[in-house]
């Protein structure tokens, strides 16, 4: 058992939650590695190990330094100090680095040039390629660039947060040494590509900073250029907000400027640069030897996302798994209210389009029957529809209130920028609760109907985000039960007024409930699984770390309960060890989509329950959050997330398995029928909605016009 699971904080094996997180990056990082991906696509996922490790050293990084700032002396959950965390972490993250280039340099750069794609070095090119390199610089880089000397004069300037710069040393006649920076402009495209000879099959592309390097002596013409190299920091961007204040969106506004100006604690260079330049930003950034990393390529490898999207490489990604529209529970609906009325409508995503949750809100928004409309939003996109639709709603005389939580850890801006839209359209915008995240996904409509007041209702598992639904899978379930539209209506309540936590019908929500919830329901299956009753415990979620879940799914594991869990990025839980967790399998899935959506099956003894809901296992979620997470009562949705729940455990393409030493394995593919969860899920989708179509085709056929007009079924 590796260091950091040795537990002494804890009578329990507790896996620090740092590298859990790390291992989980790993686990990208070797789909990048993985020859039989297609090229573009380990293009990509390298590119997300990439983003993925920003916003680690950004956030986490920052918040353990933060306590060794505090000098904190108490140990994790893991037994681990402050310290030593910290010391570990480092390691990690330059051994990471190091494969994060070795991929690059050693797999992906090779597989490119055999499929005859290649990034040149300017001193690689030809005469024909260095003049149209010359001539871009004049027309579009050169009127975009600010040299910037540091002098006595003119301080270092204020760098970007994730900014790619270049530090130039100058000397002048007199032998004296100057230093300069020039921001890589991030409004022209990191890559460029180069003429190539027609037929030949080969595509050349240059990075942006390779150009500017290249023409740097006509911006310093006074000095010679004794040396140059890229470099980038990252900044502490954990945000410390005052929620006790009179005005919380101008609260994190200002902390989103701090944001800007945070401590550099990370440093990224080039690889064997110049040792004079490298000093010069060391002290002037003041960071420390740990926080420096050399690196044998181009920096911030976030740039491959779009690289790897260049036209014509088509053929080289996966096959796009393409949303069926509508869905087959919509299928032959016009009216998406009557389609509720008649049954409970379940869409999984992006399998099925995000279509029905847009046109939900659209048709909302347009139905004179309507009356209201209540929604909560954490990340929409940056040309949302859905907010749109809820502006065109108010546009319309509905009452519309809408929950943005601005607290979402870098969507703030986007946010806020919605908000005051929302706003300025007549919509009442309310902006979260004190010391809480409002996590929950739920879209309330109330309309007047002929027999009265009736209330529909979307519940989800993912973000009102038509962009991340095209390759988040997530969950949405539609129903216009009244004791769940009570429930959607006091969950209203409690966020817009003063209202007491209700005791709720349906709805299990945080933080009030959610935890007593699911500890009473892991210890039924413990007293199930002791009288001798059906017992089992399947969840697939984002992330396992609360300390309490995780201690009592080891009693349940002792009870010899069988706990299945599929859990993508971070697990504290260790599972398979003799007495502890043995009867505990943690699996996590990898690939073409992120899965995002959770859900929650407990046996029952003998009749088994089914939840969706938007929280994970963690502190946070179950104590500092607002969650919802919604019973499956109707009886073919629940088939349908149980079929759902067995496909995902048996996939063997995009599954590790999680072992004693808190490593992870592939699953052994031989002898078996490889299975791909969510190629197959896109199969069924469309055999799905190809059945409603042979349906509808055939009660068609069984048709016939009348004199009249009218029809009649042939006999």
């Amino acid at each position: 058992m590796s260091d950091h699971i040795n537990g002494q904080g804890k009578n329990f094996p507790y896996n620090n939650r740092q590298l859990s997180w790390m291992d989980f990056n790993q686990r990208v990082m070797e789909e990048a590695f993985e020859k039989e991906n297609p090229i573009m696509e380990r293009v990509n996922f390298l590119s997300i190990t990439a983003s993925n490790l920003d916003e680690f050293i950004m956030v986490r990084v920052a918040g353990v330094l933060d306590q060794l700032e505090h000098d904190t002396k108490e140990c994790d959950l893991s037994g681990l100090t402050p310290k030593q965390q910290y010391d570990i972490l480092c390691k990690k993250i330059h051994d990471f680095s190091e494969k994060q280039y070795n991929c690059l340099n050693h797999s992906i750069l090779p597989a490119l040039k055999k499929q005859g794609i290649l990034i040149k070095k300017i001193n690689e090119l030809n005469p024909q390629q260095l003049d149209f390199i010359n001539r871009y610089f004049d027309r579009r880089i050169y009127p975009v660039l600010t040299p910037m000397a540091v002098d006595t004069s003119r301080p270092f300037p204020l760098l970007l947060n994730k900014s790619l710069n270049i530090a130039i040393r100058l000397m002048n006649d007199k032998r004296e040494t100057f230093f300069a920076l020039i921001q890589v402009p991030s409004v022209l495209p990191r890559f460029i590509e180069l003429p190539s000879e027609e037929n030949s099959g080969i595509r050349n592309f240059i990075l942006l900073e390779s150009i500017i390097t290249s023409r740097l002596a006509e911006l310093f013409a006074l000095y010679k250029i004794k040396a140059s190299f890229p470099f980038r920091i990252t900044r502490d961007s954990d945000l410390d907000i005052d929620e006790d204040t009179d005005d919380l969106m101008s609260e994190i506004e200002k902390s989103i400027k701090q944001r800007r100006r945070g401590k550099p604690i990370r440093l990224e260079i080039a690889w064997k640069c110049d040792q004079q330049l490298k000093d010069f930003l060391i002290e002037t950034l003041d960071v420390d030897e740990s926080e420096i990393y050399e690196c044998r390529g181009p920096l911030d490898l976030t740039f491959l996302s779009k690289f790897a999207k260049i036209s014509g490489c088509e053929s080289m990604c996966f096959e796009p798994i393409k949303p069926v529209s509508p869905s087959a529970d919509f299928f032959g609906y016009d009216d998406i209210f009557k389609a509720i009325r008649e049954k409970d409508r379940f869409v999984h995503h992006p399998y099925e389009s995000f279509d029905s949750v847009l046109g939900f809100v659209k048709a909302a928004a347009r139905d004179e029957k309507v009356l209201a409309i209540k929604q909560t939003l954490y990340r929409v996109s940056g040309n949302s529809p859905i907010v749109d639709a809820l502006i065109k709603a108010a546009e319309n005389g509905k009452q519309v209130t809408v929950l943005v939580e601005l607290k979402a850890r870098f969507d703030e801006e986007n946010n806020i920028h919605w908000a005051k839209k929302l706003e300025k359209a007549g919509c009442h915008v309310i902006y979260g609760l004190s010391g809480l995240k409002t996590h929950c996904k739920i879209c309330l409509v109330v309309r007047n109907e002929d027999d009265g007041i009736r209330r529909y209702l979307h519940m989800g598992t993912g973000n009102y985000n038509d962009i991340t639904a095209r390759f988040y899978t997530d969950m949405g379930l539609f129903t216009c039960k009244e004791k769940f539209g009570e429930d959607a209506s006091s969950l209203f309540n409690v966020l817009t007024g003063y209202s007491h936590p209700p005791q709720y019908n349906k709805f299990i929500v945080a933080p009030h409930g959610m935890r007593g919830f699911f500890e009473d329901k892991i210890k039924q299956e413990i007293e199930n699984a002791k009288k001798g009753l059906p017992a089992g415990i399947t969840v697939k979620i984002n992330a396992l770390v609360d300390p309490a879940i995780i201690e009592l799914l080891y009693e349940a594991s002792k009870a010899n309960v069988p706990v299945r869990l599929i859990v993508r990025g971070i697990c504290c839980l260790i599972p398979g060890i003799e007495k502890v967790s043995e009867n505990i399998v943690v699996h996590s899935i990898v690939g073409q989509l992120l899965e995002h959506s959770r859900m929650f099956k407990f046996e029952n003894g003998g009749s088994p329950q089914m939840y969706l809901g938007s929280a994970d296992w963690m502190q946070r979620n179950l104590d500092k959050r607002v969650e919802l997470v919604f019973p499956v009562e109707d009886d073919d949705i629940h088939r349908r997330c149980d079929e759902i729940l067995e496909i995902l455990w048996n996939d063997i393409v995009n599954t590790r398995i999680q072992l004693s030493d808190a490593t992870y394995v592939m699953i052994d593919r031989r002898g078996k029928r490889l299975r791909n969860c969510q190629v197959e899920f896109a199969s069924l989708a469309r055999k799905a909605v190809k059945v409603k179509q042979q349906a509808a085709n055939a009660e068609n056929s069984q048709r016939v016009m009348t004199a009249d007009g009218s029809h009649k079924i042939k006999k």
